[in-house]
This record gives structure tokens, sequence and C-alpha cells, in this order.
């Protein structure tokens, strides 16, 4: 399949292994199919396949320039004895309303393992089938979760180094501990002074150096990202939204056909863009409920149609969504721009020059009949994680309670009686502090692992191998430094000459 960048002209034109290897366009733009999927399937059939098999299928769409027997083994190794259910992305049972699709079995944790397992496969392989002889530097910033599963997917993979940058203080103890206990000699995570727009603002400035880029080059390096603007990195994403729905019809929850919604924890839009992507598919979706915490530009922007990021930044009990420039944003403006690319361009300017820009009156329609939009405050978020808990003994993280909320919110006000999904992407343990504090009203003799450990005395669970995990790592010592200095540590990391 064809790629194109959202911002350029259809002059470059490239195959999906040489967009994945990219990561991100010259231009600055993101990839995007130049001809979206239109696949013929039995949602029936689709739906009831074990999990690696569905994601063969549903990668074979976006990526056919791999070969189907590619696909499955690589989908095979991604999905498989590091998780720890078999259904890799399990839908839980009604819990106070609603169902909620658990995306955190995996090594880290979180939702990003769905696609960080899948990606350093489809780069490896795209690295084979172009030839690529230079070394690949994952280039990545983070709010919390794709540092380490980034790192985790990479560890030592042969032909590659993964330098993560992320804001000092901006995430979790427990988020800070994995991304600095991560095995591997490819790997680095250094903070930075800032928030995680500037770190995701410096990546791509340092992308699109020219004469960085250059310099690279001759000492046989490339950048790739492992963020959600990698498309390869993305499409896996939407494997979990056709797995759930198959859920729902096996368990009687609803007949084929019945549409349903989801509502998802938005910070780059990556996520929500997946479902948007699944519905473009023909999935059965009625509703995408777009969730945001205390930093609610998305919700500002969906219900006024103008994306204003100068305003105040919040540090919140849900970090990975303390975001301002949500970037995959682009991609579904591209589409409902009916893949204008000089608009798009035009429209990312104003972003980056004025700190804000205003969609069309079409577009806004448009955005109305396909989304919702709310946000949850931090105390909000506390009282939704007792609101879950009390219900029926079901936990569940900050960011599930941003979601959660927002959900029951709108249910509240709007009385749509359609089955909800609930896209889970965090185990609460990955931030006992905040849970402990939701459901007892107490605070934490320490952060970190006590906190975590105080949190599992609490409850009585069982704990699984990824969170026991945690216990056994050993943390390196933190570096911090001003975002300025962010390419002068990636040429000494690499040691340019």
């Amino acid at each position: 399949m064809d790629y194109r960048s959202t911002q350029g002209d259809l002059s470059t034109i490239l195959k999906s292994p040489t967009a994945i290897l990219q990561g991100l366009a010259p231009d600055g733009g993101l990839y995007v199919p130049l001809h979206f999927p239109q696949p013929s399937y039995n949602l029936a059939s689709l739906t009831s396949l074990p999990y690696q098999q569905l994601a063969a299928t549903i990668l074979s769409w976006f990526f056919d320039d791999f070969t189907s027997d590619q696909l499955l083994k690589s989908t095979t190794a991604a999905y498989g004895d590091q998780w720890d259910d078999h259904l890799i992305a399990p839908l839980s049972s009604k819990h106070a309303g609603n169902y909620y699709l658990e995306l955190f079995h995996g090594p880290t944790l979180a939702f990003k393992d769905i696609a960080l397992q899948m990606l350093p496969r489809l780069m490896a392989q795209a690295a084979q089938d172009t030839q690529l002889e230079k070394q690949i530097v994952i280039l990545t910033a983070t709010s919390g979760d794709t540092g380490t599963a980034s790192m985790r997917g990479f560890s030592n993979q042969q032909g590659t180094r993964v330098i993560v940058f992320y804001p000092a203080g901006g995430v979790s103890p427990v988020q800070l501990r994995q991304m600095l206990s991560q095995p591997g000699t490819n790997l680095h995570a250094i903070a930075i002074k800032g928030n995680f727009d500037d770190a995701q603002t410096s990546v791509k400035h340092i992308f699109n150096d020219h004469a960085f880029n250059v310099r690279l080059a001759q000492n046989n390096y490339c950048f790739s990202s492992a963020n959600s603007m990698n498309i390869g990195r993305l499409i896996p994403q939407i494997v979990y939204y056709f797995a759930a729905y198959g859920q729902l019809v096996q368990t009687g929850a609803i007949q084929l056909g019945d549409k349903v919604n989801f509502t998802v924890p938005t910070g780059n839009f990556g996520d929500i863009l997946a479902g948007y992507y699944a519905k473009k598919l023909g999935l059965p979706i009625n509703k995408l409920l777009c969730a945001s915490n205390e930093n609610n530009v998305l919700t500002d922007f969906f219900q006024s149609g103008k994306y204003d990021r100068q305003r105040k930044f919040y540090l919140t009990n849900s970090p990975a969504m303390d975001i301002l420039v949500s970037s995959n944003l682009e991609r579904l403006l591209f589409d409902l721009y009916d893949e204008d690319c000089v608009t798009i361009a035009q429209l990312m300017k104003q972003l980056s020059t004025n700190g804000h820009y205003q969609v069309s009156p079409a577009v806004f329609a448009k955005l109305q009949q396909q989304f919702v939009a709310g946000y949850a405050t931090p105390d909000e978020v506390e009282a939704e994680i007792k609101r879950v808990y009390l219900n029926d003994g079901y936990v569940i993280d900050p960011h599930t309670a941003v979601a959660s909320h927002v959900t029951y919110q709108y249910q509240q006000q709007s009385r749509d009686t359609t089955p909800t999904v609930i896209v889970s992407t965090a185990s609460p343990y990955k931030f006992p502090e905040t849970v402990y504090h939701a459901l007892t009203n107490q605070q934490v003799k320490q952060s970190g692992l006590p906190a975590l450990q105080q949190l599992h005395d609490f409850l009585g669970d069982q704990l699984s191998a990824g969170v026991q995990s945690l216990i056994v790592q050993t943390p390196r010592q933190e570096k911090v430094i001003n975002p300025a200095e962010m390419e002068s540590l990636i040429s000494k990391i690499l040691n340019l000459k």
C-alpha cells in the first residue's frame, strides 16, 4: 500500500515499509494511506478470530507490502506468552453500567504494549525488505507509558538505538521506575525540564533538522519514531476495537450489527483515532467519546471547533494525558477536510505560530456527528475510581477513570442507552498513590513501590507477572537536561563525528 504525508502533495509517495521506518514525513506531516482500505469481510467470522489472526488480517489491509506469513509470524510473536491473558485485550463484564476493555495485560501494564510489541517486528521486517543498512534511532517523546513500552519492545534489538525524552516530575513514580529499569544496552531515557509538549515539540524539530539528519546519515544512522505519529504504531491499535466488539457479540451483550459507543481517555489522539479508523472500516460504532483530563484542550475543540493550546498547563493525577498538542488530530482533520494537504499545512502552521486554529463550519459539523467530548478534574477522577469500586469491587486507574467519568456524565445527560465500552489504558498498580487515596481517603505512606504494596495489601488480590516484575527491577540514575540540550546529548549518545 502507498502512503502520503498529511501536509505534502502527491509528489512523494512511499510504500508502507518505508513509511514505518521514517516515522515522520520530512515536511512535518504524518503518513496516511494514499487510499484508505475498503476491505470486504464477514464481521462475525472476523471478530471470532484469535487476537493474533485478527491482528494479522487487519494489518494486511494497511501493510500489504508484507506477506501474510510475515504478518502472522509477527503478530504471533508480538501477542505471545509475554501477555498475562490469552485474549490479549479482554473485555470485562459490566461494571457500574459499562464494559471496560482491559489493555494493560502486556509486559509494561499499559495499552502502549499493544502497538509497541508489534512495531519493532514491523520495523525489523521493513529494514530487511528495504535492505536498510543504517542503524535506526528511535527518537521518542513520552508522557509516561510510551517510553517504557518502546524501550521494552526494542530492548537489545539489533540495529536499533532508543532515546526517550520525558518531562521531569511529569510521570508517575512507577512509570519513572519502569523507564529507568528497562534492561538493554541500546536504551536511553532522559528527563527534560518542561512538560510533554516541550519534549514533543523538540523531538519534531530534531526530526526535521536537515543538517542534523545529514550528520546522522554520515555516521550510518537514521531517525524513526515509536510515538503514535508513526503509522506502524497507530494501525495495530485498530485491532482491539474489533476484538472488543467480537467479545460483546460472543457473550450475548449485543447482537451482530448492533452499534456500540467507545469512550477513550485521550492525550495525543492516537488511541481514539484508531477507533475512528475502525469505524471507517465498517465496525458498527455509534459515538466515540473523547475523554480529557483538566488539560481539556480537546473538549473545547470538539465543542467549539477551535483548537487553542494557549492555556494553563496542569500536572494532574492522570499524567499520561497531560498534553496540550494532540498530534494525531492532524490525521483526523486530513480525513475530514477531504485530504486537502494545503489546508492541513496551514492549520498546523497556525497552531505552531499563533497557538490556535479554527476549523471550517462544515468540518465542525462532521466532528459533532462523530464525537462527544468531556473532561474530568483530579477530584472527579478519584470520585469515579471510588464509585466504580463501590459498585462491585472493580478497580480502575486514573486515566480509565477520566473516561469512565465522562461516560457516566454523558449517559446521565443524553439518556443514550447504547452499550458502551470504556477503553481501560493502564493497570491501577501503575498509579497506586492516586488509587489508594481514592479508595481509602488516606495518603500512602511512601510513593512508588511501597505505595504499590500498600494498595495490594488493601485490595488483597493476586499480582500479575507484570506488576511483580516492578518489585525486582533496579532503576538507573535519572538524568535531567534542558530542552535546548537534547540535540547535543543525542550526538554524544551516538558518538557522532
